[in-house]
C-alpha cells in the first residue's frame, strides 16, 4: 500500500526575501528567540530589514546605507561579499565540485591546512577543520589535553573568559549567565587573566595541570590584552612545569590586531591555537584547531588513535575550504593585515582625542589593529556632581545602559552600527572590517562626537523618546 506524503506549508526562498518587518518579527518570536527580540526592540536593532550587504556597509528596507562597525564580533576581515569570494564560490557551485569528501581525500581541505601551517609561526601545523569556533576550540582543548596525558588532566582558564558554549569549552567560559545550572565538567582551575604570578603559583602548586587556555585579546571580557612580557613569561612557565598552552584566537586572530596572530606580537609561539569568524571569509563558517606536529601527534598519531577526534561530517567541506583558501589569499594580495595595524592606529588615536574632549563620559580606549573597546564611565560619573552621590547606588544596575543608549542612537540618527561586550557592560566594542579606511573611521568619530556632545542628559531624553515612538 503505497502512502502520499503531503508536503507541509513551507516557505520558499523568494517568500523569505520578501518577508517585511512585521512577519519576521512574529516569526523570529514565534520560532527563534523571544527573549532576545526584547533586545534587539530597546536598541531599534528589530526595525532593520538587511537586504544587501556590500564592503563596509548593509542597505536596509529603505536603501540606508549602515556603517559596519560591528563586524560580526570579528568575522569580517574582507567586509561583506568580497568580490573575489564570491567569485571563487560561483565557479566552484558551476564546475560541480564536491562538498562532503569523508570516504575520500579532499583537495581543498588538504590545500587548507597547508595554507595554514603556511601562515603559522614555529611548528604549528597540524590542522583540524570544523565550522565554529566553539568546534575547533574543543579540538584544541581535546588535543592538548590527551597530548598532557591522563596523570596531568588539569586546565587553568581565566576570569572573564569566552571560549565557546558547547559543553566542553564552556566549562572554561567565564560567565554565570552562560553556564546558566549545566553540568560541566571539573576538571578546571580559574585565574585572573593576565596575571602570570596566579598562574606561576597555580603550576607550581598542583603537578596535575597539563594545560592553560587563554583568549590572547579577550573580547567578551572587553577588549582585554596583556603586556608582551606576560606571553613571554606564560611561554617559559609553560616549557618548565611541561604544560601546554592553547591560545584562543577565534576573535583576534586572521588579522584583526594588525598581524596575523595576535600573539606573534610578543614574539612567542603556543602550542595549540583556534582559528574560526573571519576565516570563513564573510560568507561561510569555518573554524581550525592548528596544534604543534608532536603534540597532534602524542594525541592522535597511531591508527588505534587517529578517529579519536577525527573529522565531522561538514569538516573540510568543499565550498567551505576554498572560501577560506580564497580568504587567506585576499587578506595577504590586499595588505589587510598591515591594513588593520595602520587604520587601528588611527582609529585608537582619534578615540583617545574624544576621551580628552569628553573624561566624565570615556574612561578608556584600548585595543590593538581594529580590535578596539571604548569603555564609558559608571553612569553616575557622567552625571553633575551634586547628582552623583545619589545615583552611584544604582551603578552596578545601571552598567551597559549608556553603552546602549549610544548604540541604539548611533543606529538611528547617524546609521552606524556598534557591538557591545558580554563581561563589562560598559564597553562598546568595534571591530570594522580589515577593508576600513581612514574615511570610514572619520565617519564613525564624527558621529560619535556629535552624539557625545549632546551630553548625558540629552541621550538618555533622545533614547526614552525613541522607545515611545
Amino acid at each position: 500500500m503505497s502512502v502520499s506524503t503531503t508536503k507541509p506549508s513551507l516557505l520558499g526562498v523568494e517568500d523569505a526575501k520578501a518577508l517585511g518587518i512585521e512577519q519576521m518579527t512574529m516569526l523570529f518570536r514565534d520560532h527563534l528567540n523571544p527573549g532576545q527580540l526584547h533586545f534587539m526592540k530597546l536598541l531599534g536593532f528589530n526595525k532593520i530589514k538587511v537586504e544587501t550587504a556590500e564592503g563596509m556597509y548593509y542597505t536596509d528596507q529603505n536603501g540606508r546605507k549602515i556603517l559596519d562597525f560591528f563586524g560580526g564580533f570579528g568575522s569580517l576581515a574582507l567586509g561583506h561579499n568580497h568580490p573575489r569570494v564570491l567569485e571563487a564560490r560561483k565557479r566552484f557551485q558551476d564546475e560541480k565540485r564536491h562538498e562532503i569528501a569523508i570516504a575520500f581525500m579532499s583537495q581543498y581541505a588538504a590545500a587548507l591546512a597547508k595554507n595554514l601551517a603556511e601562515i603559522s609561526p614555529g611548528s604549528l601545523d597540524m590542522v583540524f577543520l570544523g565550522s565554529s569556533g566553539s568546534e575547533a576550540m574543543e579540538a584544541a582543548v581535546k588535543v592538548a589535553e590527551r597530548a598532557a596525558g591522563p596523570g596531568r588532566h588539569k586546565v587553568v582558564y581565566a576570569e572573564n573568559s569566552f571560549h565557546g558554549k558547547t559543553k566542553g569549552v564552556l566549562s572554561l567560559t567565564d560567565s554565570p549567565l552562560y553556564r546558566g545550572q549545566f553540568r560541566l565538567v571539573e576538571n578546571t582551575i580559574r585565574v585572573p587573566f593576565g596575571d602570570i604570578d596566579s598562574i606561576r603559583n597555580a603550576f607550581e602548586a598542583d603537578p596535575q595541570i597539563g594545560v592553560i587556555v587563554l583568549e590572547t585579546v579577550q573580547g567578551g571580557g572587553g577588549i582585554v590584552g596583556a603586556e608582551p612580557a606576560f606571553w613571554q613569561e606564560l611561554r617559559r612557565l609553560c616549557d618548565k612545569h611541561g604544560v601546554l598552552w592553547v591560545a584562543d584566537e577565534v576573535q583576534c586572530g586572521v588579522g584583526r590586531t594588525g598581524r596575523f596572530y595576535a600573539f606573534e606580537h610578543a614574539g612567542v609561539v603556543p602550542d595549540v591555537t583556534a582559528l574560526a569568524k573571519s576565516l570563513g571569509a564573510g560568507k561561510t563558517a569555518m573554524g581550525a584547531m592548528i596544534a604543534r606536529r608532536d603534540v597532534y601527534m602524542k594525541a592522535y598519531g597511531k591508527p588505534g588513535t587517529a578517529l579519536i577526534h577525527g573529522p565531522a561530517t561538514f569538516g573540510g567541506i568543499g565550498e567551505a575550504c576554498i572560501t577560506a583558501i580564497e580568504g587567506l589569499n585576499v587578506l595577504y594580495d590586499e595588505e589587510l593585515i598591515d591594513n588593520s595595524a595602520e587604520q587601528g592606529a588611527y582609529l585608537l588615536s582619534e578615540l583617545q582625542r574624544l576621551q580628552g574632549k569628553y573624561p566624565k563620559i570615556i574612561k578608556d580606549v584600548r585595543g590593538q589593529g581594529l580590535m578596539v573597546g571604548l569603555e564609558f564611565q559608571d553612569f553616575s560619573q557622567t552625571l553633575p556632581a551634586v547628582l552623583r552621590p545619589v545615583v552611584s547606588v544604582l551603578d552596578e544596575k545601571l552598567k551597559g545602559s549608556l553603552s546602549g543608549f549610544v548604540g541604539a542612537l548611533l543606529l538611528r540618527d547617524y546609521d552606524v552600527l556598534v557591538a557591545f561586550t558580554e563581561y563589562n557592560r560598559n564597553v562598546i566594542r568595534l571591530e570594522p572590517p580589515l577593508i576600513c579606511r581612514k574615511e570610514h573611521i572619520d565617519t564613525f568619530v564624527s558621529a560619535l562626537d556629535s552624539l557625545l556632545g549632546r551630553g548625558v542628559i540629552a541621550i538618555v531624553r533622545d533614547f526614552v523618546a525613541s522607545q515611545v515612538k
